[in-house]
């Protein structure tokens, strides 16, 4: 069976049972490709998906901004080791907290300034911390005072520079480098490629990645041209009909006062592909454009951090997840790429030659992938 049959059979049975309502897939396999989509917008609207339907993809998002800062490290705009507190004033003169869990009062001084390398490898101090109690102290008043907490929800944030004030104005939970929080350095780090940049993180975005890679999909909301193929988002089945968490012409329908770097793009998967491809050839576009350099894309994908799962076989480099370990669904350890919670996956298997993108409108019920990802995944590397 071809590698189109293996994924349109590993997805059907899940879209029969509209879980998810909606799905479009790219997949590579050395030369062979397999471009696709099955279902439509959900229960009530029939339209059907297409592999140039846009989708909210969430933490995806953190790759394909996390390769913008990895331009500014090509140019020398950034430097891995060099205190963030120069573009970000608002994180110098850390204070961390005594205890993790303990009052934000009782506070003692960071040991040394946040670096580009901290908040790229997401070791800057603040972050989800998935083995502690959520949200936490930090976390905790940083919701409190309005920042977006939970789910995506780019509509919810203020300007950067507010943001900023906000989360400057908090302790950190750990000492910078100490240890792998989940998130937010990806927040962070979108306004400091803005300000190391000295433009928005739209336009840095654009000038340094979507245009060379011709990603005219993707970006912090849909443009007008593309409003009528953004359907809603649903929530994930409950033992009763699906419920929309996001509308047609929700928070992803207009551009954000915050671009957030962690979670704020949607993309289709023609795109992302054209991403994945860029990784796959080392930073040079299909037109033989280089997009990033291959010393600085080896740094990025790379182990730096060390175990981030339960199951040891995963790390994290500059923005990517790293496997670390040969996985069950074929994917080869070494394989880099990252998964949204709102139902996206982009993975690049440079051992096997594959690049995986699979997008769908319906987010996951857990930090655990959903059914038809585990399917997609052994049907790619099969």
């Amino acid at each position: 069976m071809d590698l189109q049959a293996r994924v349109t059979e590993a997805v059907a049975p899940h879209i029969e049972r509209v879980d998810p309502p909606g799905l479009a897939w790219w997949v590579a396999r050395g030369d062979e490709v397999a471009v696709g989509a099955q279902g439509t917008y959900g229960p009530e609207d029939a339209t059907p998906v297409r592999p140039d339907t846009p989708f909210r993809i969430s933490s995806v998002t953190k790759p394909v901004v996390a390769a913008s800062a990895m331009s500014l490290l090509d140019d020398g705009t950034l430097t891995l080791d060099a205190p963030v507190e120069r573009w970000l004033p608002e994180l110098g003169d850390r204070r961390v907290l005594r205890d993790p869990a303990g009052p934000l009062d009782d506070t003692v001084p960071a040991a040394r300034p946040i670096t580009v390398a901290d908040v790229l490898e997401l070791r800057l101090g603040i972050g989800l911390d998935f083995s502690g109690p959520f949200p936490g102290p930090v976390l905790s008043a940083l919701g409190a005072a309005g920042l977006q907490a939970g789910p995506p929800a780019p509509q919810t944030n203020p300007a950067p520079d507010d943001w900023m004030l906000t989360v400057g104005a908090v302790p950190l939970s750990y000492q910078p480098g100490e240890r792998w929080l989940y998130h937010s350095g990806s927040e962070v780090l979108g306004v400091l490629v803005a300000r190391a940049a000295g433009a928005p993180l739209p336009e840095v975005l654009a000038e340094r990645v979507l245009a060379p890679l011709a990603m005219t999909g993707t970006g912090f909301g849909v443009r007008p041209e593309q409003a009528d193929r953004l359907g809603p988002h649903w929530l994930p089945p409950d033992g009763g009909a699906l419920m929309p968490y996001d509308p047609a012409e929700g928070q992803w329908s207009r551009p954000p006062a915050f671009p957030n770097g962690g979670d704020g793009l949607v993309s289709t998967v023609e795109d992302l592909a054209a991403f994945g491809r860029m990784l796959r050839a080392g930073g040079v576009a299909e037109d033989g454009t280089r997009v990033l350099s291959r010393e600085v894309l080896a740094e990025a994908t790379r182990p730096r951090v060390g175990q981030i799962d339960a199951d040891g076989l995963a790390d994290w480099g500059l923005g990517f997840g790293v496997k670390t370990g040969d996985q069950p669904d074929g994917r080869s350890a070494g394989s880099y790429g990252w998964d949204g919670g709102m139902g996206s996956t982009l993975w690049v298997d440079p051992v096997k030659d594959v690049v995986a993108v699979l997008l769908t409108n319906q987010m996951w019920s857990s930090p655990e992938p959903t059914a038809v990802f585990e399917a997609f995944w052994r049907a790619a590397w099969e």
